[in-house]
């Protein structure tokens, strides 16, 4: 079989095409590995606990504690204890950090325009339709839905 026709390859090296072009504008930034989504939740949803994080990028809390820590100690995000449950902290995005994912976005967004260049605005639908459909059919296969 060609690996070109195999479909999870297809998808591993365009992921990993896309990551490693994005991965040189992390540094000017000054941000690191993973942690601009939790910029973009935070810019988007506002804040929220870290747990609140983790479950949405189905990512280890610890994990995102660590990037976390590095996001407060560059000035990206604060954490102050929640009025409600004292027990834990809401993290929020501070003006360096919106600017620093603005930044990424827009970079992101280059990337994007690049990536799908030959696309129609139909096939652009089509395929994130199919992207969706699939992370959800993977995701309910997971949890024993199907």
């Amino acid at each position: 079989m060609d690996l070109e026709q195999t479909f999870h390859l297809l998808l591993y090296r365009a992921f990993h095409a896309q990551r490693n072009h994005l991965r040189q504008n992390l540094a000017p930034l000054g941000l690191g590995s993973g942690q601009p989504k939790l910029l973009a939740y935070l810019a988007t949803k506002g804040p929220c606990h870290q747990r609140e994080l983790a479950a949405y990028y189905e990512v280890d809390p610890a994990a995102v504690s660590r990037m976390l820590e590095a996001l407060e100690r560059n000035g990206f995000v604060t954490r102050q204890p929640d009025q409600a449950s004292r027990r834990r902290d809401l993290v929020e995005i501070t003006d360096k950090g919106r600017r620093a994912h603005e930044q990424w976005e827009a970079r992101c967004g280059e990337l994007e325009q690049v990536m799908l260049s030959d696309f129609t605005a139909q096939e652009r639908s089509q395929f994130f339709d199919y992207l969706t459909r699939a992370r959800r059919n993977l995701r309910d296969f997971e949890e024993g839905r199907k």
